[in-house]
């Protein structure tokens, strides 16, 4: 079998519909639309204004104001409680992005992780975040624990 050989299977590919192309092509003349009318013209669907009497498809919708933009590069964090690490590890544990992956404590894996300060903590802990509260901070120190920040 050869490049040359190949052709689709029958039925696979249809030809597409020639329209406004003379009475013998079979959708000469109105291509289609019928005769006269709005959907007939070129240039049709209107505006969202226009929906023939209905209130405007923009003017039903909530008015939102006052909240200014959104910045498209904001920084994403996986935010962990004391609480949270307080079940899922032992004593003198290294708490690392890699560990809470491992116990399935992160959104998305990709992300920077942050740990909060809800809830107390009685065990040890060495952590290694990008960023953490200082209320969690305090709190993991007074335990016996360390905290290191990563970039």
């Amino acid at each position: 079998m050869k490049l040359h050989d190949l052709v689709p299977n029958p039925g696979s590919k249809k030809n597409r519909k020639r329209v406004g192309r003379g009475i013998s092509a079979g959708q000469g003349k109105t291509a289609g639309r019928g005769t006269k009318g709005q959907k007939s013209r070129s240039g049709t669907g209107g505006s969202l204004y226009r929906q023939g009497g209905n209130l405007p498809f923009f003017r039903r919708l909530p008015f939102m104001r006052g909240k200014g933009f959104t910045p498209i590069n904001r920084v994403k964090y996986n935010e962990v409680n004391l609480d949270q690490l307080n079940d899922a590890f032992m004593a003198n544990a290294d708490v690392t992005p890699e560990s809470l992956e491992a116990a399935r404590m992160l959104r998305d894996a990709r992300n920077p992780v942050v740990i909060l300060g809800r809830g107390d903590i009685d065990v040890a802990l060495k952590v290694r975040v990008h960023r953490i509260t200082a209320s969690a901070k305090a709190k993991i120190e007074k335990a016996g624990g360390s905290v290191e920040t990563i970039s």
